[in-house]
C-alpha cells in the first residue's frame, strides 16, 4: 500500500513556490481537498520560485525518518499520549489531538490530517467518522491509559500504520503550503533573506526533510500561541536564526539555528521537563538533517 502510494509522488514535482502571498484565498490542506495531483499546477506569487520535490524512493525514505523520529519506528507508538501533555499523538507525525474543552497552546492536526485522508477517500474507521464533536474521547492521559487495550484504538493504530503514505503525502503539503505563509511573516528587511533560505534548502533531500519534518515537528512558527516570552520556535524563527557561516550548507546552518531556537523555548518554558527530559531528544533529532548518504535516487 505505502509502495502504491510513493508512485504517486512522481506527480509531485516541482511544486511552485513563493513568498509574497498568503492572502486569503490560500486554504489549509485539509479543507480544500486537494490532492498532490491537483496542486502540482498552482502559480507562484511572485517571480522568485521556490520547489519542493522529492523522487519516490527519497519520499519513502523522508516518511520513514520521521515515524522513526516520533515513534521509533513503533506501531504501538501510532496512538500515544506523551508524560506531560494535555493531550494524544497519533500517527507517524504525532499529530495533536486536543480533548473537548482543553484549549492548548500549540496547534491541532489531527483532526485536519483526518478531513484529509477522508477526502482522499480513505477507510477511516466508523466511530471516528461519526465522532461528534471531534475530540479526543479520551478527557486526560489516565483515562487514555485506561483505554489503550480497547478495541477502538486497536482498530485506530491498525488505520494508522495501514495510511502512513497519506500521512507522510500530508506533512509534505502542509510543508509546501507553510513556505509562502512564513516568508510573507518575516519582517520586510528579512523576506529575502528567508526566500534564499528556503531556496537552498529545498534544493536537496536533506534540506526538504528537514523541511518536512520540523513543520510537522514545531510548526511553522505563525501561531500567536506558541510563544514562551515572546519568543517564537517554528519553522519561521529558525530561518531567522540562521546565520551560514562561509563554506557552510545551508542545512548545516538551519540545523544549528533550530539547536539555538529549541534550546531557547526549553530555557523559556515554565514546566522543567522541556529542559530536563525533552531537549536532548530535541538536539538528537536535529542532528538526523543531514544528506542522505545511499539513499536510492529513483
Amino acid at each position: 500500500m505505502v509502495k502504491g502510494f510513493f508512485s504517486l509522488i512522481l506527480l509531485l514535482s516541482f511544486f511552485i513556490l513563493s513568498g509574497c502571498d498568503s492572502g486569503p484565498e490560500k486554504e489549509e490542506i485539509a479543507e480544500s481537498g486537494q490532492s498532490a495531483e491537483k496542486t502540482e499546477t498552482a502559480k507562484p506569487a511572485s517571480g522568485a520560485d521556490i520547489s519542493l520535490a522529492l523522487k519516490p524512493a527519497r519520499m519513502d525514505w523522508v516518511g520513514q525518518k520521521i515515524f522513526q523520529n516520533e515513534c521509533a519506528g513503533k506501531l504501538q507508538c501510532l496512538v500515544h499520549w506523551n508524560e506531560g501533555e494535555a493531550f494524544p499523538s497519533l500517527g507517524i507525525g504525532h499529530f495533536i489531538w486536543y480533548p473537548e474543552g482543553v484549549n492548548g497552546r500549540f496547534v491541532e492536526s489531527f483532526p485536519k490530517l483526518i478531513r484529509y485522508m477522508t477526502q482522499r477517500q480513505a477507510s477511516v474507521p466508523d466511530w471516528l467518522v461519526n465522532l461528534e464533536p471531534f475530540d479526543a474521547p479520551w478527557p486526560d492521559r489516565e483515562a487514555f491509559r485506561e483505554a489503550e487495550d480497547s478495541a477502538r484504538v486497536a482498530e485506530l493504530r491498525e488505520f494508522l500504520a495501514g495510511t502512513r503514505g497519506l500521512q507522510a503525502e500530508f506533512i509534505f503539503l502542509r510543508a509546501r503550503e507553510s513556505l509562502d505563509k512564513v516568508i510573507a511573516a518575516a519582517p520586510d528587511k528579512d523576506q529575502e533573506r528567508v526566500r534564499e533560505n528556503l531556496a537552498q534548502l529545498s534544493a536537496t533531500p536533506g534540506g526538504v526533510y528537514a523541511l518536512m519534518d520540523y513543520v510537522n515537528f514545531k510548526g511553522e512558527g505563525l501561531a500567536g500561541s506558541e510563544r514562551y516570552d515572546g519568543k517564537g520556535w517554528g519553522l519561521l524563527q529558525v530561518l531567522l536564526q540562521m546565520n551560514p557561516a562561509q563554506d557552510q550548507s545551508a542545512l548545516d546552518a538551519f540545523r544549528a539555528a533550530a539547536g539555538e531556537v529549541l534550546t531557547r523555548r526549553a530555557e523559556n518554558a515554565e514546566n522543567p521537563i522541556e529542559r530536563e527530559r525533552w531537549l536532548p531528544g530535541w538536539l538528537r533529532r536535529l542532528e538526523t538533517y543531514r544528506e542522505p548518504s545511499e539513499a536510492p535516487s529513483s
